[in-house]
């Protein structure tokens, strides 16, 4: 131990007593975990030294301004000085007035709910959905449908919405009252080739809801492009169709944006390149960029008024309590991650960098026949890997891991979808901080060229 230098103790201390996300720990019998020390900007640096060109925002679509900004360190410790943590049934200034800056950004909105993780926003509205079903419907309206491929958070709740097998396999039972409905992959249709496929695949979620019986359903819970499950933008025509059912059945409309809220697809939020109104708005990743742990549950104020009641009404008030969403770090972190989207024009460079990128990945498509199709929106990008472009079959997910490997080993960090599916964890992901310039694109689009020529050799 003695002849250790300060790196290998550290990855030695982390591989006896850490218990990583998402990883088969025997891979750690013979080799050291990986061990990220420094960011700055889109770089970030192992314990060796080396340095990569994050193009995962911190690997789950977290660091939307980039890594380093003492700008948000500097906000969080003030605030931490002043006030660190009062619980949420009382008011911080600083929560007060991130919350004025949100709603700005989302119309038709007008409250939130903190809290610290994606999985637990989306429990919060959960909760209000069944609270609503009891207050307003005598307890009946309590089911809540999702969709095939769409993932929603990581406890059981969670894992009862989310439309991928593999993340559920060994997690049953699951709660109930959570209904499954078909997915909207136009790549995958399930209807052949058609062109009115946004409109199928929403009437498909209608079928669902004849088959349960409207009077039964309070809510539908999607993302507004499926992250993990593939990258999957939504058909055209399709939100719009989705919302003229859910008023038809009086169902609420929950848009899930903790991935691709806060600029990522470049619009404040997804759901505003689709011309829907929703009910309820989860996020977390991106709210404060990974620099403090913050969610937020943002409703309308049809919502809200829905738990008002008189004094003497024991249960007329959302009955839930979030300890770390009192935490003023998260608040102060976002407020100040918001003036950097708006200062710096990252909206504009996410729209901008990332229809660079798309006509870059649709060049390396016409090169290359392992890349079926490319999808995305902003600087959200998926490129899907196929056996064959004929028949589309999907590559095995070793290939998928190479490809991932393979440019890790040049420098570069891509996403992939990852052990989700039977058989589609086929698809790379492309997430670089929305402060991505031409230079790093490029070095992306050679990086991968470079990898797909040594595959397709």
């Amino acid at each position: 131990m003695n002849d250790m230098t300060q790196g290998a103790i550290l990855q030695d201390l982390d591989r006896r007593h850490v218990w990583h996300h998402l990883t088969q720990h025997q891979a750690f019998d013979n080799a050291a975990p990986p061990m990220m020390v420094r960011g700055e900007g889109l770089h970030v640096w192992d314990i060796h030294g080396k340095q990569f060109l994050d193009a995962t925002s911190g690997g789950v679509w977290c660091v939307n301004v980039g890594y380093g900004r003492s700008s948000i360190a500097d906000a969080v410790r003030e605030q931490l000085v002043q006030l660190n943590y009062f619980a949420g049934s009382a008011g911080t200034p600083v929560a007060a007035r991130f919350a004025e800056a949100l709603i700005a950004k989302m119309p038709g909105m007008s409250r939130v709910y903190f809290s610290n993780s994606g999985s637990e926003a989306n429990e919060k509205a959960y909760k209000m959905v069944r609270q609503i079903a009891h207050r307003k419907y005598g307890g009946k309206k309590s089911k809540i449908l999702f969709r095939e491929r769409d993932y929603h958070g990581t406890t059981i709740t969670c894992l009862s919405s989310t439309g991928q097998e593999e993340r559920r396999m060994q997690y049953g039972p699951f709660t109930p009252g959570f209904v499954e409905f078909p997915h909207c992959c136009e790549y995958r249709s399930q209807f052949g080739a058609v062109d009115n496929y946004g409109e199928l695949a929403a009437r498909a979620m209608e079928a669902v809801i004849l088959r349960e019986g409207p009077d039964t359903i309070g809510a539908v819970v999607l993302e507004p492009i499926t992250a993990g499950g593939g990258v999957i933008t939504p058909p055209e025509g399709y939100f719009q169709a989705i919302q003229a059912i859910c008023r038809k059945y009086d169902i609420l409309i929950h848009i899930d944006e903790v991935v691709c809220g806060l600029g990522r697809t470049g619009t404040w939020f997804a759901y505003q390149h689709y011309g829907i109104q929703p009910d309820i708005v989860t996020m977390a990743k991106g709210v404060a960029s990974g620099y403090a742990a913050i969610s937020c549950t943002v409703t309308t104020e049809a919502v809200f008024e829905l738990f008002r009641g008189e004094a003497d009404d024991r249960a007329a008030y959302f009955r839930d309590i979030s300890t770390f969403g009192g935490c003023t770090a998260g608040p102060a972190a976002a407020l100040e991650n918001l003036r950097i989207i708006e200062d710096e024009g990252l909206l504009e460079n996410a729209t901008q960098m990332g229809e660079y990128l798309m006509a870059g990945l649709l060049a390396l498509k016409e090169r290359h026949a392992l890349i079926g199709d490319v999808r995305g929106k902003g600087l959200f990008l998926g490129l899907e890997l196929v056996s064959d472009r004929m028949t589309r079959e999907p590559v095995p997910e070793r290939i998928a891991m190479g490809i991932v490997g393979a440019c890790m080993a040049k420098g570069l960090i891509i996403g992939r979808t990852n052990r989700s599916f039977t058989d589609y964890n086929n698809t790379l992901c492309l997430s670089p901080a929305l402060t991505l310039s031409q230079e790093q694109a490029d070095e992306i689009l050679g990086i991968l060229d470079d990898v797909f020529s040594e595959y397709t050799a």
